[in-house]
């Protein structure tokens, strides 16, 4: 598969006709650098939208409402700056409003149940167990307040380092490291205080 291929898998299902042409028509050479760029980073902004959100379809729509942004806003990014930053930074931002619109409606209707159920079907107990345990240390990192969650997500799920974190975060480092020692802390306390 080509790269040109690889990259409109992904922007096809945006339904974006004016930013996708014809495949068969063009060549390597027609691309824009930034396009080009996106293609490298499209695995890392895909699991970046996943461990920002708190399901996989979330992180989906974010990723495709993330890379339809970044090709809209193509002349916003700076050739020699670092793409991926770039993009989630546009990823937290979209992320963001999202949270908002979703708090109003929150407040106007009642959230539905969750479908995702424990199925105990083959599992053996320690399967059981373990799984139990994963979720309850994802609910106790989704209890914590939106800037430590995502502070907690980007340095210690997605690996990245200190600085990355904070750029995409659009705040200095140390600002960083006080959400995630307050972050970490708050975890400690609930472990401490005992597990399913």
């Amino acid at each position: 598969m080509t790269i040109d291929k690889i990259f409109f898998a992904f922007i096809r299902p945006l339904g974006i006709k004016r930013l996708v042409p014809d495949v068969s028509s063009i060549g390597k050479s027609s691309l824009s650098d930034l396009r080009r760029q996106l293609i490298a980073v499209l695995p890392r902004l895909h699991r970046l939208a996943g461990v920002i959100v708190r399901n996989r379809q979330d992180g989906d729509d974010l990723f495709q409402k993330t890379i339809a942004r970044v090709l809209e806003r193509e002349d916003g990014w700076e050739p020699g700056s670092r793409l991926d930053l770039w993009a989630a930074r546009i990823m937290k931002n979209i992320w963001l409003d999202e949270v908002r619109m979703r708090n109003r409606w929150a407040r106007l209707v009642e959230p539905m149940p969750e479908g995702d159920l424990l199925s105990d079907e083959g599992a053996t107990a320690s399967d059981l167990e373990r799984s139990t345990e994963n979720r309850w240390l994802r609910e106790q990192v989704e209890a914590l307040p939106e800037e430590q969650r995502l502070a907690i997500k980007l340095v210690v799920l997605n690996e990245l380092s200190y600085s990355e974190a904070a750029e995409i975060l659009e705040i200095p480092e140390g600002t960083l490291t006080s959400r995630l020692a307050r972050g970490r802390a708050a975890l400690s306390r609930q472990i401490m205080e005992g597990r399913p």
